[in-house]
């Protein structure tokens, strides 16, 4: 992924006001970012814990996109399986939900996915971040990397219908 500028990111979210974008914080480290290893950029929010964003660049444009996290319950200890990267994780996976951009989002409408909770699944894939319950997959890193951009295309899909 090239590297990204907070100007960028802001003016990139599809699923939320200017205001909002403007408002929302941003990761202060993106010069040192390991950006040869993203295949999109995913944040938590450290001063609001149920928040977490992600912008990635789907036919030339760069998309950025809200979420909210649920609430943690006793079942998230187990084992599950992240959507996006596909990567079994232990307590790792999280119910993140975009309000739909446009009309849909004002009256309320949401998608949601289960998802790496800490968005590093360009790093899992590439073995970068290890979870400890790694499965072997026949598929090369660049298959899961098409796999990993095509499940962000489909959810982005969703979000912007």
């Amino acid at each position: 992924m090239k590297p990204l500028t907070e100007k960028e990111i802001r003016a990139a979210f599809v699923n939320c006001s200017k205001g909002e974008a403007s408002r929302l914080n941003v990761p202060r480290d993106l010069p040192e970012l390991p950006w040869e290893d993203l295949d999109f950029l995913g944040w938590r929010d450290p001063q609001a814990p149920d928040r977490a964003y992600f912008a990635v660049e789907l036919d030339g444009r760069l998309v950025a996109v809200t979420l909210r996290s649920t609430a943690a319950a006793s079942w998230q200890a187990r084992r599950s399986i992240c959507s996006l990267c596909v990567t079994p994780q232990t307590g790792n996976v999280a119910l993140l939900v975009a309000p739909r951009a446009g009309q849909a989002g004002k009256q309320g409408n949401s998608v949601g996915a289960y998802m790496c909770a800490d968005l590093a699944c360009s790093l899992y894939i590439r073995g970068r971040k290890d979870n400890g319950t790694r499965f072997h997959e026949s598929l090369t890193e660049e298959e899961k990397v098409a796999r990993l951009l095509g499940n962000l295309a489909e959810f982005v899909g969703k979000v912007t219908a």
